[in-house]
C-alpha cells in the first residue's frame, strides 16, 4: 500500500511560493511546460515516491510517461527530444525535485550527463543510434566518472584504455556513485588513454550493456536519494571498439562541460525541494494547534516562515537570470557554482529547520519534509561539494586555483 503524507497535507493542495511574481517573467510555453511537469509530479510522482523511498527502488513505470512528456534530453533540439529552452527546461527540473531528488536526478543523468555529451561530442552514427532511442525512454545511460578514491578530483582517474589499434581499446578501472548503473543500457565511460596518438589524454567511451568485462553492482544501505538506484562499474579488460568512442571529447575538459549541465539542472532542482519543504511547513503551522492556537500565530514561527521565503525568492532570482545567461550563450562555469552552492545549501538549511517545525511528525515518511532533507544531503555533496563550489568560486574572484 502507498504510505500515506499525513492529514494535513496531499499532493493537489501544493501552492509554490512566488512573492516577486516570477510567473510573470516566463512565456507562454514555458508555463505550459511547467504546468504539465506539475501535474505529473503531483498524479504519478508523489502518491507512491515514499514508499519507493521506503523501499529503495525507483519508480520505473514512469519512465514511459517522462519520456512521453519530452522529459529526457529536454532541451536539445532534433533526434525526437523536445528542444525546449533552457529555462522550461530548468522549470522541468524544478518540478521533478518537487517530487523527489531521487526522479529529477534520473532525468538529468540520461539527458545532461549522457545524452547531451552524445549530442555535443559523438559521431553521426552514435547520434542516431542513442539520442532517439533515449528520449523514447527505451534506452537507459548513466554517466561513469566518478572512482571510488578519487571523488573531488576526477583528473587522478585510475581508469585507463589501453590503445590496441585497430582492435580498439581495452578499459580497466572502477566508478563509484553512478546514478542508474545497473539500469543503464550504455555508460559513458572516461578513462585516461594509455598509448596510441591520444596517450595520456582523457576521453569518453560508449560501453553497453552485454560487453564482455563490463559489470555493475547496485549500491545498498543509502539513508539519501533512496529511491535511485546508485552502483558501481567495474571494468576488467573490457574491450571496446574505436567506433565506441565520442570522437569530439578529446579531455576532460569534455565531461566538465557536461557536469556543468547537470549542475544547471540541480540549481533548479533545488528551488522545487524547497518549495515542497516550506509549502507542508507552512500549512502544517496553520493547522497544528498548541497551546491557545496554530502554531502559526507565534512569532518565532513567523520568523522561520519569513526567512525561508526570503532564501526561496533569492534562489528563483538566481535560477532565472542564470537561465537567461544560458539561453544567451553567456553561461559561465562559475555562475552555475555559484547557484549551486547558495541553492542546495540554502534548501538543506531550510529542511532541516522544517523537519524541526513539524515536531516529532517530522521523522514520519508520512511528511515529505525529511526525505527531502535526506536527499539534499547528497544533492550537496555530488556534481562539486559546496566547499569544492567555493574554490571554483575562489579562483574566478582572484585568479589564484586553490586546488590542482
Amino acid at each position: 500500500m502507498p504510505v500515506s503524507r499525513g492529514p494535513c497535507y496531499a499532493p493537489d493542495m501544493y501552492r509554490p511560493l512566488d512573492l516577486y511574481d516570477y510567473d510573470a517573467l516566463l512565456n507562454d510555453e514555458e508555463r505550459a511546460v511547467r504546468d504539465t511537469v506539475r501535474r505529473f509530479v503531483t498524479d504519478r510522482i508523489l502518491p507512491d515516491i515514499a514508499r519507493h523511498w521506503r523501499d529503495g527502488t525507483f519508480p520505473m513505470d514512469t519512465v514511459p510517461e517522462m519520456a512521453e512528456l519530452g522529459l529526457f534530453g529536454a532541451n536539445i533540439k532534433g533526434y525526437g527530444c523536445a528542444g525546449m529552452d533552457n529555462i522550461a527546461y530548468g522549470l522541468v527540473m524544478r518540478e521533478l525535485e518537487r517530487g523527489d531528488s531521487g526522479v529529477r536526478s534520473f532525468a538529468s543523468v540520461q539527458g545532461a550527463l549522457v545524452m547531451h555529451p552524445i549530442h555535443a561530442f559523438g559521431s553521426d552514427a552514435q547520434k542516431d543510434r542513442w539520442l532517439p532511442a533515449m528520449a523514447r525512454g527505451e534506452a537507459i545511460g548513466c554517466f561513469g566518472l566518478t572512482e571510488p578514491d578519487k571523488g573531488s578530483n576526477p583528473g587522478g582517474m585510475k581508469t585507463t584504455a589501453r590503445f590496441d589499434g585497430a582492435n580498439g581499446y581495452v578499459l580497466h578501472g572502477a566508478k563509484m556513485w553512478i546514478t542508474n548503473a545497473t539500469l543503464a543500457h550504455v555508460a559513458l565511460v572516461w578513462a585516461r588513454v594509455k598509448g596510441g596518438p591520444d596517450d595520456g589524454n582523457i576521453r569518453g567511451f560508449l560501453v553497453e550493456r552485454g560487453t564482455k568485462g563490463f559489470e555493475t553492482k547496485e549500491t545498498h544501505n543509502k539513508w539519501s536519494l533512496r529511491a535511485s538506484i546508485t552502483g558501481e562499474i567495474v571494468l576488467d579488460e573490457c574491450r571496446i571498439p574505436a567506433s565506441a568512442v565520442l570522437p569530439g571529447a578529446t579531455s576532460l575538459r569534455a565531461a566538465f562541460s557536461c557536469l556543468n549541465g547537470a549542475r544547471y539542472g540541480i540549481c533548479w532542482g533545488a528551488v522545487g525541494a524547497m518549495q515542497a519543504v516550506f509549502d507542508e511547513v507552512l500549512e502544517y503551522v496553520k493547522t497544528r494547534v498548541q497551546f491557545s492556537g496554530p502554531l502559526a500565530k507565534h512569532q518565532i514561527v513567523q520568523l522561520k516562515l519569513a526567512e525561508m521565503a526570503t532564501e526561496i525568492t533569492k534562489a528563483q532570482a538566481l535560477v532565472l537570470r542564470l537561465g537567461q545567461l544560458k539561453e544567451a550563450g553567456r553561461i559561465e562555469p562559475h555562475m552555475i557554482s555559484l547557484a549551486k552552492r547558495n541553492n542546495v545549501g540554502q534548501a538543506l538549511a531550510m529542511a532541516r529547520v522544517g523537519r524541526d517545525m513539524l515536531g516529532a511528525n517530522g521523522i514520519l515518511l508520512d511528511y515529505q519534509t525529511g526525505r527531502h532533507l535526506c536527499n539534499l544531503e547528497t544533492v550537496n555533496t555530488y556534481e562539486g561539494t559546496h566547499d569544492i563550489h567555493a574554490l571554483i568560486l575562489g579562483n574566478e574572484l582572484t585568479g589564484i586555483a586553490a586546488f590542482d
